[in-house]
């Protein structure tokens, strides 16, 4: 038992990791071509923000590899393969009540993570990147990195998903988690301005958050900023 879960740990990890290296690695390739000299002058920072998004892998890692290991070998939560288990309707539903309750999680730890006895011992580390690249979604202090990393693992006790909306979940979590940091905006102009851009949380709004630091918390929805009005609108970061 206790190899496997073991195996299951590391399995996660590098799992973690590859999914981190593959999206980094592809949208900072993609700033390369679109925007020839963008990261000019920060291949320390960016070494950096690698080596810390590592280690946040590494524990990232440790809670998904013990229920992996415990949902395949002892039926742990309530991660279900069985396409006709809930109505077809509860497919996206489960996607979005996930990226919701991730989405409130990390609004109100995050704006925890600001108040300054909190910012200096963990949350420093991730805005030392100044500005933001597709290599800094994951760069976080240890500290940081625990909190991030318990929210999906105790979600998948709590709200049933199937395996492959789980597996959409943690795609949108990545894509996202990159793309807001870049520094410039991938998504068009015609969707971040639109009415469902003006709820959503792209480079344009998340940039911000690292120019002012005390506004913009939100991870996927702006629901939380507009509702305790930290929602301070767009940077910009946006240019055509």
């Amino acid at each position: 038992m206790g190899f496997a879960i073991a195996f299951s740990i590391l399995a996660m990890i590098g799992i973690v990791a590859a999914r981190y290296l593959a999206a980094s690695g592809i949208f900072a390739w993609l700033t390369a071509k679109v925007r020839p000299g963008f990261y000019t002058g920060l291949d320390m920072q960016m070494r950096r923000e690698i080596g810390w998004s590592l280690a946040a892998a590494t524990i990232y890692g440790v809670p998904a590899g013990v229920v992996a290991w415990g949902w395949d070998t002892l039926g742990w939560t309530l991660i279900y393969s069985e396409w006709n288990a809930y109505p077809l309707w509860y497919l996206p539903l489960s996607v979005l009540v996930y990226l919701f309750a991730h989405d409130t999680w990390f609004y109100w730890t995050h704006r925890w993570m600001h108040r300054p006895r909190a910012f200096r011992l963990a949350h420093a580390v991730h805005h030392a990147s100044r500005p933001p690249t597709a290599w800094a979604a994951m760069s976080f202090h240890p500290v940081e990195a625990i909190i991030g990393a318990v929210i999906i693992p105790l979600l998948v006790f709590i709200i049933p998903i199937h395996v492959a909306m789980l597996a959409a979940v943690l795609t949108v979590m990545t894509v996202m988690g990159v793309t807001n940091h870049m520094g410039w905006e991938i998504f068009p102009r015609r969707l971040v301005h639109s009415r469902l851009g003006n709820w959503l949380i792209t480079a344009s709004h998340h940039q911000l958050h690292h120019e002012r630091y005390s506004c913009n918390y939100g991870l996927y929805f702006r629901f939380w900023d507009r509702l305790c009005r930290t929602d301070k609108g767009l940077a910009d970061a946006y240019r055509p």
